[in-house]
């Protein structure tokens, strides 16, 4: 990992940070993270994670009875939650699920979750492209293919990137957790914007990204076990798997030389001061 390791107090911060769970890896919470105005981030708000679908009973019963957890923000593929089944949350009524890919995907922009009801649908075989591909956007060929990546999900589905944080920035009382499969790159994209909205600076936002690195091993563990993403998780190393520092910082420079920052881009989309007001109220008071 290229990343510079943390100071003592921002080790300590970012380690309280982890909701050790049993059917999770990459589970932390964005609170308590410094803001650039002197304040922090309030826990028990917002939270992040990878694949939620191995939830144990004890996890279930911690996430909703003491976290208080009342939103599920899904960033994967359609593919990804109907080949993967219903975890276990979605058995829970207190719980709302909302469903974002940040991949262009080719038809089936239903509700997700409503077609899970039914039976499962069958699934065209190239479905399986989907899952996990590597998105480009024009223009950003030189850059290096994580950054080119994340560029690809502000280019390709903007609209679901918005939308996603106004899931976050309007969700009811209690706690909310983004999420993908590994909780490092599409919840990277996302929760970066959100934590920028929020006031904390970039540097405090690549910390958060690269601490998926700690868990690396696990995390590539728990996805190998699963038959979605076996596959890909055997295709490439783990160097090629681990988040850096860089990759984030990269992403926001480029924000900030085009848009005028995360703000800047959220703003050119629709998603303008009085919602980043809202999102700001949720994740600082």
């Amino acid at each position: 990992m290229s990343s510079a390791p943390l100071d003592g107090v921002a080790e300590r911060r970012a380690t309280d940070r982890w909701l050790r769970l049993d059917g999770t890896a990459n589970t932390r919470d964005l609170g308590g993270l410094p803001t650039s105005d002197g304040g922090r981030t309030v826990p028990g708000r917002v939270l992040r994670s990878d694949n939620l679908q191995t939830l144990s009973e004890a996890d279930v019963r911690r996430l909703v009875d003491d976290v208080r957890l009342r939103e599920v923000v899904d960033l994967r593929t359609t593919a990804e939650v109907l080949l993967e089944g219903r975890g276990p949350l979605r058995a829970v009524p207190g719980v709302t699920h909302r469903h974002f890919t940040l991949l262009p995907e080719r038809g089936h922009h239903t509700d997700v979750f409503a077609v899970e009801e039914d039976a499962l649908p069958e699934l065209p075989a190239d479905w399986a492209e989907s899952i996990l591909p590597r998105q480009v956007a024009e223009g950003d060929q030189g850059e290096p293919p994580a950054v080119r990546s994340y560029l690809g999900y502000l280019a390709h589905r903007p609209e679901n990137v918005v939308a996603a944080l106004r899931a976050v920035a309007a969700a009811p009382d209690g706690a909310t957790v983004v999420h993908c499969a590994a909780g490092k790159d599409r919840t990277g994209v996302v929760v970066a914007f959100a934590l920028a909205v929020a006031g904390v600076p970039h540097e405090e936002i690549v910390a958060d990204y690269a601490l998926t690195a700690e868990v690396i091993d696990d995390l590539m563990t728990r996805l190998t076990a699963s038959p979605t993403y076996a596959e890909d998780m055997v295709r490439r190393d783990v160097a090629s798997h681990t988040p850096r520092a860089e990759t984030m910082r990269r992403v926001l420079e480029l924000l900030d030389e085009r848009h005028g920052g995360p703000q800047g881009w959220l703003t050119g989309h629709g998603f303008g001061a009085e919602e980043q007001a809202a999102l700001r109220a949720r994740l600082r008071s």
